[in-house]
């Protein structure tokens, strides 16, 4: 790169598109020309950035000629075949699909926590973690830091924004179904929907759009697809991420994740045991300071995060921190990041500036 570098943002449109063009207009002004892209019955739209408007392109031979750096915000198979392509005109790919994270050529990185990884990309290729690793790998590798990870059980609960508009859409109409059902109910004093087996099942039918179940008035505990031995591919992801993040590539890790019927930000617990003794103000302390953190935590007073608390900002809110009752190695947490902020645009945005910054 010579000069302020090219940025081409790739999935512009898409929801983790708009908030990377959000997130470039409130950053240091450090690109040259941004050029966007997404699918070819988005191309032609303009959209802002840094107040200027730029026409969106399709994805073609050619287009990235003269780029630097790229940002893929697309699914794995746009990101498979486009990205390469990127990367052989000349461009640095940054990538926030599951493409490339288990390839041990490309690294996997989190700003806060390994920023060294930007350096060593043989294949041209950075890729970001899912969103769920993302929420709380901020606060669990400044524990690791000083403690020792040495071991980790998690739960999610995950929004349904992490299956784009297709999943916002779905809660939305499955409550407005279900609102409508129960004032029905109310009126013929009869019980409303969620009382008795498999009426909201009825009310909604065989629709869930990209569920596997109805997520209105409901936990589902599956998200992702299947892997094998009953795992999902989402907690295989969030037993293998944490390992190449933080370089423990032994560490055992436990995941089940939820899909909750929240639409902006993952929440977890996490249950991580140490090397070392570990002492809840002594987490206090080293959570309230680190990078990309906010802890809220003082319960007796109702102080805790929530999802509609973290939604629409960068940190990852911490709270109701407490040491294992019965482990002094163990440290208990709950955890909120917004899945589609931190949990992809952000990350892939400051995973860019890093790489311009290490030219």
């Amino acid at each position: 790169m010579t000069g302020r570098p090219v940025l081409a943002v790739v999935g512009a449109t898409g929801i983790a598109g708009g908030a990377v063009l959000g997130i470039l207009s409130q950053h240091a002004d450090i690109w040259g020309e941004i050029r966007l892209f997404a699918s070819a019955r988005s191309a032609g739209r303009v959209l802002s950035v840094r107040g200027t408007h730029n026409r969106v392109r399709a994805l073609e031979p050619g287009v990235f000629d003269g780029v630097d750096l790229a940002l893929f915000l697309v699914p794995e198979d746009v990101a498979e075949k486009w990205a390469p392509r990127a990367v052989e005109a000349g461009a640095v790919v940054v990538d926030t699909s599951a493409a490339f994270r288990t390839d041990p050529d490309v690294p996997l990185v989190v700003p806060e926590v390994n920023p060294h990884a930007v350096r060593a990309r043989p294949r041209g290729i950075v890729a970001g973690p899912q969103c769920t690793t993302l929420a709380m790998i901020v606060a669990l590798g400044a524990l690791h830091g000083e403690f020792g990870l040495t071991g980790l059980v998690v739960s999610t609960y995950e929004a349904v924004s992490a299956a784009g508009r297709a999943g916002t859409e779905a809660l939305w109409g499955q409550l407005g179904t279900l609102v409508a059902e129960e004032r029905r109910a109310s009126g013929a004093g009869t019980p409303g929907p969620g009382t008795v087996p498999g009426d909201v099942r009825r009310v909604l039918g065989r629709d869930t759009g990209p569920f596997p179940d109805p997520v209105a008035l409901n936990v589902v505990p599956w998200t992702g697809a299947y892997a094998a031995d009953g795992w999902t591919t989402t907690e295989r992801m969030l037993r293998d991420e944490p390992r190449r993040v933080l370089g423990l590539p032994a560490l055992p890790v436990s995941a089940t994740c939820v899909r909750v019927p929240v639409v902006t930000t993952h929440s977890l617990t996490v249950h991580a045991r140490f090397e070392h003794t570990v002492s809840a103000g002594r987490a206090r302390e080293i959570l309230a300071t680190a990078p990309g953190v906010v802890l809220i935590d003082d319960p007796g007073n109702g102080e805790y995060p929530t999802p509609v608390d973290a939604a629409g900002t960068d940190p990852a809110w911490v709270g109701r921190v407490r040491a294992d009752a019965d482990d002094p190695h163990a440290l208990d947490f709950f955890v909120c990041a917004d899945n589609v902020r931190k949990g992809r645009a952000l990350n892939a945005v400051q995973i860019a500036e890093l790489v311009v910054g290490a030219r």
